[in-house]
């Protein structure tokens, strides 16, 4: 992993007239045609875009984001900056397009630390002109130590060394719905047999309106209530791979280097009847603070 993922926003400010560096917007057209960072390209499918494992979902996935990524200017010489409005209410949409950079092979990127609402808070400037990049050739080469497969994850299933980390908020984990709001419809409800369950949230702090990622110490103490330490092996799911790579950025940073996103998550696994779920009450020893 880079040295440094998470850009503050003073950080970024001051850099932008020194380095090459192309900002990607991941909000909703709306936010972005009202307000966005200068320069920022809106690249809303790193949200929007639910990614199977299967060979051919991953042949589209690179096919969409090497074109998506050409397009905003990614030539491999500029430093990626990809923020979202605020880190707990876009469900890490920034750190997914962390994720889905890094899988694709990108060199040099950051996400901005506590989204647009720390650059606001700030008094940086923003603006509604709508920039016209120049688009590079993006240099792909996929990096499989970033993903796991449902095949990944259905091997693992009896494997006490890899920890499969659900992070989805209380209701999906309980099966008592099958996505945030029952927003995304999935045939099953439920989680993957043996996961333990983390609410992405925890990992994050609030402070003057602003949602960050905890300090260190922070993240290994809360990691340490599902047996999660530097040392574990881990496989992170939510509902399609957003909230997982908020916490995978959260990990890598606290230190925990093995760590894989499953980003086909729950709506991919659920509408496999071939691959085991579980429903019922869950050992309360599997399971964190809640949030």
């Amino acid at each position: 992993m880079q040295h440094q993922v998470l850009i503050e926003p003073r950080e970024l400010a001051s850099q932008l007239t020194r380095k090459p560096i192309v900002i990607i917007d991941t909000r909703s057209s709306d936010e972005y045609l009202r307000s966005h960072l200068p320069g920022a390209v809106h690249v809303p499918e790193i949200f929007g875009h639910f990614a199977l494992s299967s060979p051919e979902g991953q042949e589209e996935l690179k096919a969409v984001f090497s074109e998506r990524f050409s397009a905003a200017g990614l030539s491999g010489e500029e430093l990626a900056v990809v923020y979202e409005d605020a880190m707990d209410n876009g469900f890490g949409r920034s750190c997914r397009g962390y994720v889905l950079l890094s899988y694709l092979g990108y060199p040099r990127i950051a996400v901005l630390h506590g989204g647009k609402t720390a650059w606001d808070a700030a008094g940086l400037p923003t603006t509604a002109e709508v920039p016209s990049p120049q688009r590079a050739l993006f240099p792909f080469r996929a990096n499989s130590s970033i993903l796991a497969t449902a095949d990944d994850l259905l091997s693992s299933l009896n494997d006490p060394e890899v920890v499969k980390l659900d992070v989805r908020q209380y209701d999906e984990w309980m099966g008592e719905t099958a996505s945030p709001q029952n927003v995304v419809p999935c045939p099953r409800k439920g989680r993957i047999p043996g996961a333990v369950w983390l609410d992405w949230r925890r990992l994050m702090t609030r402070a003057g309106g602003i949602a960050r990622i905890r300090p260190r110490e922070e993240v290994l103490t809360i990691c340490s209530e599902v047996g999660v330490h530097p040392g574990s092996k881990v496989i992170l799911y939510c509902l399609g791979g957003v909230r997982a790579s908020n916490t995978y950025v959260a990990l890598k940073e606290a230190g925990i280097e093995d760590v894989k996103v499953y980003l086909g998550s729950w709506y991919e696994w659920s509408r496999d009847p071939a691959l085991p779920i579980e429903e019922g009450e869950p050992d309360p020893r599997r399971m964190a603070i809640r949030a």
